[in-house]
Parts: structure tokens; sequence; C-alpha cells
């Protein structure tokens, strides 16, 4: 009943505790944001892994193709560009080597061709390279 007596014995926490809660909250926001923004780049990073993968994978095939057909390593082109599709912005670096090797017991030796396709995709600071060996007679 008496209002002045009750305003005398109020404190004032209130305002350091909103402003605790605040900082709080704003700490918390700014963490899940880079945290989301970490997610993100390394998703893009294993997207563009993947990619680098897929350019080897298909360098490698070309050039079983072509050293198959062709009958050596010289038939075997050194670099793809892929300019269309998943692949675009990508290319396959291809070494070949070749042995002759008696694999079957035959009098005649077989030659044995060593494919290495290094697929890469991107540039600079976020680029990725895959390489693939593939051996084929």
């Amino acid at each position: 009943m008496y209002p002045e007596q009750g305003i005398k014995q109020q404190r004032g926490a209130g305002l350091p505790v909103a402003l605790f809660i605040i900082t709080v909250l704003a700490l918390i926001v700014t963490s899940m944001a880079q945290q989301q923004e970490s997610a993100g780049a390394s998703v893009s990073q294993q997207i563009l892994s993947q990619r680098a993968f897929y350019a080897a994978e298909s360098g490698a095939q070309v050039a079983v193709t072509e050293a198959l057909s062709g009958g050596s390593c010289g038939a075997v082109s050194s670099s793809i560009n892929f300019s269309s599709g998943g692949l675009s912005s990508c290319s396959a670096g291809i070494t070949c080597t070749s042995v002759q090797a008696d694999i079957d017991g035959s009098p005649a030796p077989e030659t044995v061709f060593t494919l290495l396709s290094n697929g890469r995709c991107g540039s600079g600071p976020e680029a990725a390279s895959r390489t693939i060996e593939v051996r084929v007679r």
C-alpha cells in the first residue's frame, strides 16, 4: 500500500540480465553461421573432388580404348579437356607405359599397358586432383 517503499527496494537487475542473454545469443548465432560456412565449403570441395575423380576415370577409359585399338602408347592422347556437362572446366592428363610380359605361358610375349590418368577440376585454392592407374593387355 505504500508505493514509494516498493520502488526503493527494487535493484534493477533486469538490464544486466537482458544484456547477458543478448550477448550469449549473439555468440551462439555467430558460431552457428561460421559452422554453416565451413560445412558449405567442405561440401563444395567434396563435389569438386568427385568431379576430378570422374574426369580421371573418363580419361582412363579413353586411354584404354586408344591403347588397345592403336596397339602402342603412341596412340594414347596426353591430355583431354572436358567442355560440356558435369565435367566442364575439368581435364585429364594421361601417361602411358608398356612392357612385354609372358602372362599366360604362350611363346609370344604380350604387351601390358600401364595407363595413369590424373583428373583435375577447378583452379587456385579451390582445385581438386585425383589419379587413377589402369593396367590392360
